[in-house]
């Protein structure tokens, strides 16, 4: 406890991190107001009484929509799309960055690049809102009778428009957070709408383990909470370090050690992060916004319609597991280029022992990536597959979400990256770290190379 208040302190004193975390909470607050203003004219009474009606399926399907969102698609409110139509147009341009010459250039244009890609970003944002604004106010909305009596061509268009801004203005808040704030602004907001549910999960679980007299099934409950949760962060943060032969550099007149000293290269087993996650569940939002709320009077559906109503079903869970193992695949490919580390490292005299540089060397090193992010991508996938599992058990839908999943790797991942950057600015001004005496990556020792 010292220790904590001692960190606490530290942070407190150094003046550019104490404002960035209080614009960075700011901006949250901001956020979470935002997802309980009210569309104009909807009747949220009416919404709430037919969302509680509806069957155990489509509200599941609704509270995992709405969990991305910050609450906003329950609520029917001005950010009910949330961030995710920015993440399905970061998607789209990652994709075209692989396939379109033009984006490549783009990408190695450095920073100039970056600006455009960025501008293109948020106009395929706009379109992106623009197409599922509609659905939502049709498919959820208006199947549930909460639209204004009078709703016509006017009110439609405003209410449009309303949700294109709203959702603009998230990411809008999400850049700021990045830029001025601390941690990954996209990822935070994120973070904070599914963080936001768990005390009430856990709340609800409490009562119903106290109303069937077995307070032992909450404890063991706890207990495979907590190792998940355990397991998880050893797993992100878990490196193979490359050694590395680098030669000394001279200081002053005295001459280079001959001998070159010994670094590292650290891959991570996860290095493609939250991002595989946030992109599988975004391309699975697409079609759920289309079909949520679409069945018939007597629940009935296409097949595609009843494979993804249903995030604890078979065909979701293994649909979503494909996506995540597709994307950890792509994004570690984007992350993790062997060519130009082998060459930045021919260029600076280093070399692996026993590795030729150059082709060699790339070689070596897409082939360990490889091999790495395979039992990487494999975990991922059973991270989530958990929920279900836990459903099965008899945990509750709101508490179960958060045994693994979207919501447990999303939380781990960006309250890492955060302490991270938290740990950099303390260590920076010669104070002891948040994780003094732990392994938390972002630390790293002398002899690691911090260039890759």
């Amino acid at each position: 406890m010292k220790r904590l208040i001692t960190n606490l302190q530290n942070i407190w004193k150094v003046k550019e991190l104490r404002e960035r975390i209080l614009l960075t909470l700011g901006l949250i607050l901001v956020y979470r107001i935002g997802s309980f203003v009210i569309l104009p004219g909807v009747n949220y009474e009416v919404l709430k009484a037919a969302s509680e009606g509806s069957s155990e399926g489509q509200r599941t399907l609704e509270n995992l929509l709405s969990m991305f969102s910050g609450g906003g698609f329950n609520n029917a409110s001005v950010m009910a799309l949330g961030i995710m139509p920015y993440i399905s147009a970061s998607i789209i341009m990652q994709l075209l960055g692989m396939a379109v010459p033009a984006v490549q250039k783009m990408q190695n244009e450095g920073e100039s690049g970056r600006k455009q890609i960025n501008n293109y970003t948020r106009v395929l944002t706009i379109v992106i809102c623009a197409l599922q604004a509609p659905s939502y106010l049709s498919m959820y909305v208006e199947s549930k009778g909460a639209l204004p009596a009078d709703a016509g061509m006017f009110w439609w268009t405003q209410t449009i428009l309303v949700l294109v801004a709203g959702s603009m203005f998230a990411v809008w808040l999400g850049e700021r957070i990045t830029e001025k704030g601390i941690g990954n602004g996209i990822s935070l907001l994120i973070a904070v709408g599914i963080l936001s549910r768990l005390p009430g999960g856990f709340i609800a679980e409490v009562g119903k383990s106290f109303e069937a007299g077995n307070m032992i099934k909450l404890v063991l409950e706890v207990i495979a909470f907590m190792l998940v949760v355990m397991v998880t962060i050893l797993v992100v943060q878990g490196v193979r370090r490359i050694p590395l032969n680098t030669a000394k550099r001279i200081v002053g007149a005295r001459a280079a050690d001959t001998q070159g000293a010994r670094n590292y290269l650290p891959i991570k087993v996860n290095a493609s992060g939250v991002m595989p996650i946030i992109f599988a569940q975004a391309i699975m939002t697409i079609p759920v916004m289309i079909f949520v709320g679409a069945t018939n009077s007597q629940g009935e559906g296409g097949f595609l319609q009843r494979m993804l109503s249903n995030p604890y079903g078979l065909s979701y869970n293994l649909l979503l597991c494909l996506l995540i193992i597709v994307f950890t695949y792509f994004y570690t490919a984007i992350m993790i280029n062997p060519r130009k580390i082998a060459d930045d490292l021919k260029r600076s005299g280093g070399f692996i022992p026993g590795i030729r540089p150059g082709e060699e060397t790339a070689n070596y090193i897409d082939t360990l990536v490889s091999r790495i992010t395979f039992p990487g991508s494999l975990f991922l996938a059973t991270i989530a597959i958990i929920p279900a599992i836990a459903k099965m058990v008899g945990v509750n839908d709101a508490f179960a979400m958060f045994f693994g999943g979207t919501s447990l790797l999303i939380m781990v991942g960006v309250v890492l990256d955060t302490l991270q950057q938290i740990e950099t600015y303390l260590l920076n001004r010669h104070m002891d770290g948040l994780m003094e005496g732990s392994k938390v990556r972002g630390r790293r020792s002398p002899n690691e190379l911090s260039g890759f």
